[in-house]
């Protein structure tokens, strides 16, 4: 356990932290300090800060009085946020209790899942040897990767907004209800068509490059999968792997790191700016589904 961090060293650990960039001074992140909330805690503070998205910090700091006023945007982020990172913590507590938490007290424990259910989301800091957990542990993870963080923010993945119109569309669907419906408002169809379009993208660009580097390479799927997804949303946990892939795949890996950063915000845009009215409907028709 190291005893204590200097004050250049806080300050980068403090930047790298609320810009979701997961960048450490040391070999082995954050996993010297993993039992220690001095670090942890402040650490995550500042990563879901940053991953909140500057929109969501300014009107909560301007109506924190009246959180009624609060745009539907800022009601999703907190919602969403607020229940995937106790979700995230519990998954981690159960399937690395034995595994790579065995080592600690069980508040050490219960400190370590957390700030690993945090770091998952776009962070990129880890506590805990990330290359020694359970594949089912590693899934769980490309899970929360995938989602991200909150729109406009320093965090990657599709972001929490897209999963979150995502689910309450299959729960309008199976309720029956015509609407879509979120905190007494109407979800417009076309944030409806966005989400789907960038969430299906967000699979393809994760799938064509895992497909790809574990053909050409002789590590697993899970692994693979990790790393891509890992890379795609701009996270930066690794299982240790990215350093011994070939040159082809690392530089597939950076262009997938370009990609997470821009992509999201740049296709739900282009989306959006590409509606138009059309003075004309073709005959409604509906195929079989499922």
């Amino acid at each position: 356990m190291r005893a204590s961090i200097r004050p250049g060293a806080r300050q980068f650990h403090s930047i790298s932290a609320f810009n979701n960039a997961g960048f450490a001074l040391f070999s082995d992140s954050l996993m010297g300090f993993a039992a220690d909330p001095w670090i942890c805690v402040p650490t995550t503070v500042a990563v879901v800060l940053g991953g909140l998205g500057f929109p969501v910090i300014l009107e909560v700091w301007r109506q924190h009085r009246r959180p009624s006023r609060w745009s539907l945007h800022t009601k999703i982020t907190l919602l969403m946020t607020g229940a995937l990172i106790p979700l995230g913590a519990v998954f981690f507590l159960v399937a690395e209790w034995g595994n790579t938490l065995s080592g600690f007290s069980v508040p050490g424990r219960v400190l370590a899942a957390f700030t690993q259910s945090v770091m998952s989301r776009t962070a990129g800091f880890n506590s805990v040897d990330t290359g020694s957990m359970h594949e089912g542990t590693l899934l769980g993870t490309d899970v929360l990767m995938f989602i991200g963080g909150g729109s406009a923010s320093t965090a990657g993945g599709i972001k929490v907004t897209t999963f979150a119109v995502l689910l309450f569309v299959i729960w309008s669907e199976v309720r029956g209800d015509p609407d879509v419906t979120l905190f007494s408002r109407r979800i417009a169809t076309s944030a409806q068509r966005q989400a789907v379009s960038v969430a299906l993208v967000g699979v393809a660009v994760v799938v064509v490059p895992t497909i790809v580097i574990t053909l050409g390479s002789t590590f697993g799927m899970s692994e693979v999968l990790f790393e891509v997804i890992s890379a795609s949303a701009t996270v930066g946990l690794s299982t240790g792997i990215t350093a011994e892939l070939g040159t082809g795949h690392q530089l597939l890996l950076v262009v997938l790191m370009f990609l997470g950063r821009l992509g999201p915000i740049t296709f739900a845009t282009a989306l959006a700016v590409r509606e138009r009215q059309r003075f004309f409907r073709h005959p409604e028709s509906a195929p079989i589904i499922g």
